[in-house]
């Protein structure tokens, strides 16, 4: 609603009021009316085209936008439990998702761990300790976007952003402690979750995925963590080329254009092609932690990043 528009809203009310009196023409209300449909169009086009091109640095604004479009919205229905009765209570129905979430989860322990603790203790004390910088955990802040939701600990990512030139030091401190004694504080371990549906009968809580949504500052010491094992990944060459998921400058479109490059090629050499598509049920939740740290050691991880 720019000022413009605004002015001419209340031209069309003035108007209206004036028909209504005998001191205006029917005529001269129905142009009014049409001026201010045209320039209410036009600032609707306006506004979408902005939301449409800032999109990158502004989803929250576009789609709370396309959420107030939409004439329904659709919250967690009723939910079948372990003996087949619908449950129909909110808190009942939190219950019965959390139960399913956490039931997901599979923690497969690894004979050989305590096996190899001691040589990991002392390659670790061999490896120089983690160093947290100001500078980079100021560049963090500096860069958060303050379209985000903050997290269960009420920091919204704005203020963290105004007072990252305060807060920069104490938080490195805090960084550091906690990458070195491989504790995470109590309020970065809490997260809202939100159950969101994905397909199939919305009575089976199986259909629906955890979102979580933690503390801002709990990410940062995560993307730092990521920003160093990466680099080692990549330094190591690790991870091939073929793959795309969460690797730098790549994507699902750039998955698909790879793949519709090589089935087309195989097409006009005239060869037979077959596609078959496999996907893993909970594969994220079901990660083994111990199977993970295994494969990261294996992969000659230096031990800090991998504790």
């Amino acid at each position: 609603m720019s000022k413009k528009l605004l002015v001419e809203l209340r031209q069309k009310r003035k108007v209206y009021g004036m028909w209504k009196e005998g001191q205006a023409t029917w005529e001269d209300y129905r142009n009014v009316v049409k001026a201010c449909r045209d320039a209410t169009r036009k600032a609707k086009v306006h506004l979408e085209l902005n939301l449409a091109r800032d999109v990158k640095n502004n989803k929250k604004g576009f789609f709370n936008y396309i959420s107030r479009k939409r004439k329904t919205r659709d919250n967690v229905g009723l939910l079948l439990n372990e003996v087949g009765v619908l449950v129909m209570e909110d808190a009942e129905k939190a219950e019965l998702l959390s139960a399913f979430f956490a039931s997901v989860f599979s923690a497969k322990a690894s004979p050989r761990e305590s096996q190899a603790l001691e040589v990991r203790e002392e390659a670790c004390r061999r490896d120089d300790p983690p160093l947290v910088d100001d500078d980079c955990v100021r560049d963090h802040l500096s860069n958060l976007n303050t379209h985000k939701s903050m997290g269960p600990d009420g920091m919204h990512p704005r203020v963290l952003r105004q007072l990252a030139d305060v807060i920069a030091e104490p938080l490195s401190i805090i960084f550091e402690r906690s990458w070195r004694t491989r504790e995470v504080p109590e309020d970065w371990r809490k997260a809202s979750v939100t159950p969101v549906f994905k397909k199939g009968k919305k009575e089976d809580p199986g259909n629906y995925r955890p979102v979580s949504l933690t503390s801002i500052p709990g990410k940062m010491v995560e993307k730092l963590i990521l920003d160093v094992i990466s680099k080692q990944v990549e330094a190591k060459k690790v991870i091939r080329s073929i793959q795309h998921g969460f690797t730098k400058g790549k994507s699902c479109l750039t998955n698909l254009i790879a793949f519709y490059d090589g089935m087309t090629g195989w097409v006009d050499e005239g060869r037979a092609v077959d596609v078959v598509y496999l996907d893993f049920s909970k594969a994220f939740d079901a990660v083994s932690h111990n199977i993970l740290l295994r494969k990261l050691r294996k992969c000659g991880l230096d031990e800090w990043p991998v504790r």
